[in-house]
């Protein structure tokens, strides 16, 4: 009886499990082959593997999409959890508070590329005009440092408002006595969210880091339509140089070594943060 609830997911899981693991199998064959067009693809072996660790873009674009998540969880997080925190209990501020950060995450990420390029063109675009108005000349089209602070800009308008309805959820489960207790006890606001709040979201903590983490890594949409990986390669990420690689340079077998490499990057990543917040975590508990 206790098996029962499992036998339902059964037809689901075996569904996900064939969608994902007949393309990664297709990836992972491509990848050991040299596909070009117009020739007859031959074993290559880890040739493809070996090419792309040693390229410069390739390095390059790794970097550049490392530091970018970097920035991401240590501006989105903050920010959301600060704004969770300052977010009404109850009252119809609860409702037009959830409305408007809902909106941002129901926009389609090409379409949020267009919005910003609108946003930020040199004619007719707001941010132009503002950063003249204070005396610096903005130009995404044309300086780097623009290109890379629009995109991280971007982002956080985008996916911050995610982290701050995460959190929100987190905050909303803990119990009213845990903070009638602190009340009581006349712990400071900073003592009530280190010892009650944040201890008891820890687990909706870990995922909106991991969700942000992957999310980051997988950037493409918003700046391929903002800056098209440009200036030069100033916002080219690590999906942008796959897809350059195997669409854009009609290399299957290399494009598909990428997106392996790609993959366990992502894989390592996530994995090695979620145990570095899970002993975080269980060390605040110990404090508690």
């Amino acid at each position: 009886m206790k098996q029962r609830p499992w036998l339902f997911l059964l037809p689901a899981l075996l569904l996900v499990s064939i969608s994902a693991f007949i393309p990664l199998i297709t990836v992972m064959n491509y990848s050991q082959l040299t596909l070009l067009p117009g020739t007859q693809p031959y074993f290559a072996g880890l040739e493809n593997f070996a090419t792309i660790l040693q390229d410069p873009d390739f390095q390059g674009a790794l970097w550049r999409q490392c530091l970018f998540s970097f920035l991401v969880l240590i501006t989105e997080i903050p920010l959301g959890l600060a704004l969770a925190v300052c977010m009404p209990k109850e009252g119809i501020g609860v409702g037009v508070s959830l409305v408007l950060l809902g909106i941002p995450l129901l926009i389609p990420w090409n379409v949020v590329g267009i919005i910003w390029r609108v946003f930020t063109r040199s004619d007719i675009g707001v941010l132009p005009e503002v950063f003249e108005w204070v005396g610096y000349g903005y130009n995404v089209s044309k300086f780097a440092g623009d290109a890379w602070w629009t995109v991280l800009a971007m982002d956080i308008w985008h996916w911050t408002p995610l982290v701050i309805l995460i959190c929100y959820a987190g905050i909303q489960a803990i119990p009213e006595e845990y903070y009638m207790a602190a009340k009581i006890d006349r712990a400071s606001p900073w003592k009530t969210f280190r010892y009650v709040t944040l201890p008891n979201i820890r687990g909706v903590l870990i995922i909106a880091v991991l969700l942000r983490l992957m999310d980051s890594f997988k950037i493409y949409s918003e700046p391929f339509v903002l800056t098209g990986g440009g200036p030069g390669s100033t916002t080219t990420f690590l999906s942008t140089y796959t897809s350059r690689m195997a669409i854009g340079g009609f290399q299957m077998g290399r494009g598909a070594a990428t997106s392996l490499i790609y993959f366990f990057i992502v894989i390592l990543l996530s994995f090695v943060l979620y145990i570095i917040m899970l002993n975080l975590g269980q060390g605040a508990g110990g404090d508690q």
